[in-house]
């Protein structure tokens, strides 16, 4: 999850992306990849996240690096939220299998009724946009130590990569709509999917 990135572009960067980010990485779930520990190597592999609706409470925007098992850095947004309900939610995952060719790994979940729920969840993304984001009581250029209303992963404090001088944002809360995310991590404190469904399938059936 990125810091070392020059102050300046950094913050044109996240100032530009902030409420599609906050948006996406709220609800991009991390379905697949379930609670990650607080100190953690990624896969480096990309998921792909929709919601059709997400609603948070407490929600935080700031940059890291990710480390691969084989050290490669990947710069990621942390999207971070305190409180998150979700309806239709789908993650899928391509998975290219030996002598089979492609598969995709596919979650879905709140397609009708009782949407998802989410506690204390951080979603680390590259790349993610919403249809429509509506954000109240919100802080942009804020010093990522000193977020208060967004929460900040307890595994980021104690990263060499977390900057408590880098820039964040931050929302009292969001609602957002047709939202689309690409991911590499994610966590939660609890998290609650009714209506689920997991499926692989041959080729290539993302989620966007």
């Amino acid at each position: 999850m990125p810091r070392d990135l020059g102050g300046t572009r950094w913050k044109r960067f996240a100032c530009v992306l902030a409420p599609s980010m906050l948006a996406a990485a709220a609800l991009t779930v991390s379905l697949a990849q379930g609670a990650l520990a607080v100190s953690f190597f990624i896969s480096g592999e990309r998921f792909k996240v929709f919601t059709r609706t997400l609603t948070g409470e407490g929600v935080s925007l700031y940059g890291m690096v990710d480390r691969t098992r084989s050290g490669e850095l990947i710069p990621v947004l942390v999207a971070g939220i305190e409180r998150a309900k979700i309806n239709g939610l789908c993650q899928s995952l391509v998975v290219p299998i030996p002598l089979l060719g492609p598969y995709t790994l596919r979650l879905t979940s709140a397609e009708d009724g009782t949407p998802a729920r989410a506690k204390d969840l951080f979603l680390d993304i590259t790349d993610g946009r919403a249809g429509h984001a509506s954000l109240h009581d919100v802080d942009i250029g804020i010093a990522a130590g000193s977020l208060t209303t967004g929460p900040v992963s307890p595994g980021d404090r104690r990263s060499p990569f977390f900057d408590p001088n880098g820039f964040a944002a931050q929302s009292g809360s969001a609602t957002l709509t047709d939202v689309r995310a690409t991911g590499v991590a994610g966590s939660a404190a609890t998290l609650d999917l009714p209506e689920t469904h997991l499926s692989l399938r041959p080729g290539k059936n993302e989620c966007f």
